[in-house]
């Protein structure tokens, strides 16, 4: 799988997804390769918008915070974001017995590793100096990551009925919008506690 197949795993059960399945690159090797480098992307891109343009997406953050109060948040929202993957694997793995079915852990991680690819993505929307840009852009990485949960479920785990497929993508994506909503805590919490700090 490379991000050129991505936009077809969003519309396509056999789109990019036979591929990452005949692959089937091993948990150690897609965290290493795939989910390290991908969760990077959000904390450089928040360091970016707070030091290149303070207070246009981020208003919080003027007065601007120090460099090494900015390195401690991203630091610690990174480790979150990298322990949040195998979580979600594990909870995926658990949900299958709402439909009947028992993913192995290597497919319900694979589902837990690129899901969130279009959310990593969008962090590149605060090249754009405007929250409204970053808002609309991350609502369409909302989007794209419910299509490859929906897209994603049938073929990792061989769910054939149709019915079974939506409603266990449902619940991974209920699960991951609490993810997420769980990282952006962790993110306001962080910050609130250096400010607190000063």
């Amino acid at each position: 799988m490379t991000l050129h197949d991505l936009p077809k795993m969003m519309v396509s059960y056999t789109e990019g997804w036979p591929e990452l399945i005949r692959i089937h690159p091993s948990v150690q090797r897609m965290f290493m390769l795939y989910v390290m480098p991908m969760s990077l992307i959000p904390p450089a891109m928040f360091i970016y918008a707070i030091a290149v343009t303070p207070g246009a997406v981020f208003p919080a953050m003027v007065p601007q915070i120090t460099p090494l109060e900015a390195l401690a948040v991203v630091v610690a929202f990174y480790l979150a974001q990298l322990a949040m993957v195998p979580l979600m694997g594990s909870i995926i793995q658990q949900m299958g017995e709402v439909v009947d079915v028992r993913p192995d852990y290597h497919d319900a991680f694979m589902l837990a590793a690129v899901a969130p690819t279009p959310l990593w993505l969008s962090a590149l929307a605060l090249f754009i100096p405007s929250a409204w840009v970053v808002g609309i852009v991350v609502a369409a990485a909302w989007v794209g990551s419910a299509a490859l949960i929906y897209h994603g479920v049938k073929p990792l785990f061989g769910i054939e009925d149709e019915n079974k497929s939506r409603l266990m993508g449902s619940f991974v994506l209920g699960a991951g919008v609490i993810a997420w909503a769980a990282l952006m805590v962790v993110l306001a919490l962080l910050l609130s506690m250096i400010v607190g700090l000063r």
